[in-house]
C-alpha cells in the first residue's frame, strides 16, 4: 500500500529557516532550482518527483513582491506535478496590514493574497502571528495560525523579572498584551498613538502604571521601529526599571536598526520568520524551526495542534 511522504521545499526568501525546519523534522530539504532569465523573470522547477506527496513550501512573503510570486509559482508547479496536498508555510504573511478598507478606494491586499494562493492550488496555509486574526476568514482552505507566545513566554520566564508588566505599543495590540499578562500574572500598560501618516507618529500617551516595573512590550511586527522606540522612551520617562520588546516579525526597514541601537530598549527579541539584514547587540533571535516542524508532523498525521498554543 502506498504511503504518502512529506516533502519540504524552500523559497529563496526563507532558505535558512527551511533548512532548520528540515533538520528538526529529520528529512533533507527538497531539491528545487529557480531559473532566472536575463530580464529578471524566473521559473521554479522541482528536481524530484512530488507525485502523491504532501508538499510543504516554506516562504515568507515580505517585499519584494517576487517572494509572493515565487511562492505562487511553486504551488502551481506542485499542483501540476500531482502533489497530494500542497501546504504553504508562510512564517510571515505579507500584506497582512491591508486587512480592510480603512479609507475609500484602497485594496484589501490580504484578501487578494488569499485569493491568489487559492487560485494557485494551495490546500492548506500555515502562518504565524497574523497582523489581524480575521485574515483566517479570507481563506476557503484550512489555516493553521501559530502563536509566537509558544516561543516568547519560556524566554520571558527565563529572565525572572521581579515586577513584570506587559505592554502594547498601540491600542490594536491590547488583546495580545492582555493574553500574555493573564498567562504570566502580570500587569498591563498600553500606549495610545496618533499618526499623521503611515510610519509617522504625531503623539503618544501612556495608559497604565509602569514606575518601578520591568516592562515587556509585545507586538506582532517591527517595521521602522519608530512606535516601539518611542514607547520604550515613554516607559522609561515614567519610571520603568527596564524595557524590553518582543515581536514575531523583524521587518526592520528604513532607520529601524539605528533607532533600536539608540533607544532605551534593553533588548528586542524577535524570531527568524524574516532574516535579519544587519547584526545588532540589542537584537536576540529565537528560532521558530522546531515549532513549525512539530506542526508539520501533527498536520501530516492528522493530529490536533491546539496543545501547541500557550496563549
Amino acid at each position: 500500500m502506498y504511503e504518502p511522504k512529506v516533502k519540504l521545499f524552500a523559497g529563496r526568501a526563507s532558505e535558512d529557516l527551511a533548512n532548520k525546519i528540515a533538520k528538526s523534522y529529520g528529512i533533507p530539504l527538497g531539491n528545487i532550482i529557480i531559473n532566472t532569465f536575463s530580464d529578471g523573470e524566473f521559473q521554479p522547477s522541482f528536481e524530484e518527483s512530488v507525485r502523491g506527496a504532501d508538499v510543504f513550501i516554506v516562504q515568507s512573503t515580505f517585499p519584494p513582491a517576487d517572494n509572493l510570486m515565487e511562492l505562487l509559482m511553486m504551488i502551481d508547479a506542485a499542483k501540476r506535478a500531482s502533489a497530494r496536498r500542497i501546504v504553504a508555510i508562510m512564517p510571515y504573511f505579507g500584506l497582512a496590514r491591508q486587512d480592510r478598507k480603512d479609507k475609500p478606494r484602497v485594496p484589501i491586499g490580504a484578501k487578494l493574497v488569499a485569493n491568489m494562493l487559492a487560485a494557485a492550488g494551495v490546500t492548506r496555509v500555515m502562518t504565524m502571528d497574523l497582523h489581524a486574526d480575521q485574515i483566517q476568514g479570507f481563506f476557503e482552505v484550512p489555516v493553521d495560525h501559530i502563536f509566537g507566545s509558544t516561543i516568547f513566554i519560556p524566554y520571558i520566564k527565563s529572565l525572572n523579572l521581579p515586577n513584570l508588566t506587559m505592554a502594547s505599543p498601540d491600542m490594536g495590540g491590547t488583546k495580545r498584551a492582555n493574553a500574555y499578562a493573564k498567562f504570566l500574572q502580570a500587569e498591563v500598560a498600553v500606549c495610545y498613538k496618533q499618526r499623521k501618516k503611515a510610519n509617522v507618529i504625531e503623539d503618544m500617551f501612556l495608559i497604565g502604571e509602569v514606575a518601578g516595573r520591568d516592562v515587556v512590550i509585545v507586538d506582532d511586527m517591527v517595521d521602522t521601529a519608530g512606535t516601539l522606540c518611542k514607547a520604550a522612551d515613554i516607559m522609561m520617562e515614567n519610571g520603568a526599571t527596564s524595557v524590553r520588546a518582543i515581536a514575531s516579525h523583524a521587518i526592520l526597514s528604513g532607520k529601524a536598526y539605528e533607532r533600536i541601537e539608540n533607544s532605551k530598549l534593553t533588548e528586542l527579541i524577535v524570531t527568524d520568520t524574516i532574516p535579519l539584514t544587519q547584526k545588532s547587540d540589542k537584537i536576540r533571535v529565537l528560532s521558530v524551526a522546531d515549532l513549525f516542524s512539530d506542526i508539520i508532523n501533527k498536520v501530516f498525521n492528522h493530529e490536533s495542534i491546539s496543545n501547541t498554543f500557550i496563549c
